[in-house]
């Protein structure tokens, strides 16, 4: 990854607070032609910075009442790999993390009602190859969500 200069943090900086604004209004915003917003964006995307693009769409709106998250503890360490590719492979599962403290692993995930939830957990998760034991949080409110600040000094 190549290194993010002053210029690119200010790009980023405007670009997270509206991904939707046209090149030519971040050019402006920069005092730099718009070829050149154009040409640091693709080589940010290029080398990892950016990661994404696309609307965000709120689960409780399309049914999927309940977020949470469940820390699980896997026989060895290990078989983290293994185990990963098989929560690739249940759409509920939105996050996966490898941790450090009583968890191997968490996951974050969204479902519809606790019904599935219990479904989720003790036919899904529980019977995958390695997993000794979950724990299940459920968040009750998402009070905050937003990406990292961007600092534009280095």
């Amino acid at each position: 990854m190549e290194k993010v200069d002053k210029l690119d943090r200010k790009i980023l900086s405007i670009l997270s607070k509206n991904a939707r604004i046209a090149f030519k209004d971040v050019a402006e915003q920069c005092g730099v032609s718009r070829a050149a917003i154009h040409q640091r964006v693709e080589r940010l995307k290029e080398d990892g910075v950016i990661t994404g693009s696309g609307f965000s769409i709120n689960p409780k709106s399309i049914g999927y009442g309940t977020c949470t998250y469940v820390g699980i503890s896997l026989e060895r360490g290990s078989m983290y790999k293994n185990v990963v590719k098989k929560l690739q492979n249940i759409p509920e599962i939105v996050e996966c993390h490898f941790t450090t403290g009583p968890y191997t692993m968490m996951v974050k995930a969204y479902v519809r009602d606790n019904e599935q939830l219990m479904k989720l957990l003790n036919d899904t998760l529980q019977s995958i190859d390695g997993v000794v034991s979950t724990e299940t949080l459920i968040s009750l409110d998402q009070s905050i969500k937003r990406d990292v600040p961007i600092h534009t000094e280095e």
